[in-house]
């Protein structure tokens, strides 16, 4: 199924958040974010989904890409405004056969060893961070 998704890149203290999924007995890693829903602008998806999944409420900062695969998704820079991670209540972490979903802090030096899906939305947050300019907080 194609579907338009708008996802979060949090970085904080030289770390990444990302959700941890286990299905299949397989393990692997995406950005937090999910589905635009009717009427929401990719933004908007990105902030309810980092609330649904994460518990925590951002501010988007800026577009970092937009990578076609299964559909257009729109990753965004967003800071943590309040909340606290691993409090979200999103339904597909109760859905069975769905695996799980765990939020988890991933070291900037650990983050090219992880398999993180999709591969070219982690190959561009690798770049930017790769980049000279980057500084806590901010990207590029």
């Amino acid at each position: 199924m194609i579907r338009n998704r708008g996802a979060v890149v949090i970085i904080d203290g030289g770390k990444i958040l990302l959700i941890k999924r286990v299905k299949k007995h397989e393990e692997y890693f995406v950005f937090p974010g999910g589905g635009i829903e009717t009427g929401e602008t990719p933004e908007e998806a990105a902030i309810r989904e980092a609330k649904e999944e994460l518990g925590v409420t951002v501010q988007i900062k800026d577009c970092l890409s937009i990578i076609d695969f299964n559909g257009k998704q729109f990753y965004f820079h967003a800071e943590i405004m309040e909340g606290r991670i691993g409090e979200g209540n999103a339904a597909e972490f109760q859905a069975p056969g769905r695996g799980t979903y765990e939020p988890v802090w991933i070291s900037i030096e650990e983050f090219p060893l992880k398999d993180i899906r999709p591969q070219e939305a982690a190959g561009r947050v690798q770049s930017l961070l790769e980049q000279p300019l980057l500084e806590e907080g901010t990207l590029g």
